[in-house]
Order: structure tokens, then sequence, then C-alpha cells
């Protein structure tokens, strides 16, 4: 499956941007292990993740940087995975990445074999 993510760029801090993951291909899995993650890689600093969605939606974690502020979700219909994000802080500021698979631990980047090719999201303070 090819991943193609989208919606990044400048926002102020406080700001709120939406990302999206959409897949072209073949559809996302059918499967209550498939999974699709959001990480993220800020200049200088390993990749991170951010969020990670079930196929069905039912099983959605979130890393305790992001929790409270960002939300994802999924809409099957359209192949598409989104991350919204709200009162974005410089801290915010990396590449985004989308990660699609079945992985046993989903929040372990080397899981997935699946990758976008990434959305900058630059937060200015």
């Amino acid at each position: 499956v090819q991943l193609a993510e989208s919606g990044g760029g400048l926002v102020q801090a406080g700001g709120s941007q939406r990302l999206s993951c959409v897949a072209s291909g073949r559809t996302f899995m059918n499967t209550g292990r498939y999974y699709t993650t959001w990480f993220r890689q800020a200049p200088g600093k390993e990749r991170e993740w951010v969020a990670s969605i079930s196929w069905s939606g039912g099983d959605v974690s979130y890393a305790d940087s992001v929790k409270g502020r960002f939300t994802i979700s999924t809409d099957n219909s359209k192949g598409a995975v989104y991350l919204d994000m709200d009162s974005l802080t410089p801290e915010d500021t990396a590449v985004y990445y989308c990660a699609a698979g079945e992985p046993a631990t989903p929040w372990v980047a080397t899981e997935y074999r699946d990758w976008g090719q990434g959305t900058q999201v630059t937060v200015s303070s």
C-alpha cells in the first residue's frame, strides 16, 4: 500500500492543523491487527511515536506529549486517517509521517513496512 500525507505547513503557536494520510494501491486491511500510526521527527531528534488507530477505530492511543491536544480518526470509506492537532506549540514542529501495517506493538516504528513521504509542520512562536 502507498501512503500519502498532506496538510502540513506553517501555523502559529496555539493554532490548529489537520493532517491527512490517504492510502492507495489497496485499502486499509479489515483486520483487528491493522493499525495506522502517526510518527514525527524533529531536526536532530529520533523519530517519535504520536498516535495510533486500529482499522475499526476502536483502539486509539496517544503519546503523553500530545494527549488531550491531538485526535486521530479514520474514514475507511476514503482510505484515510486524520490527525487533528490543537493547541500547537513550537515543540510540535517536525516532519510528520504516517505508517500502516500489522505491528505487534503499534508505537514502534520498526514494526511498519509501509510509510508515507512525510509532511512538514512548523509552529511559530
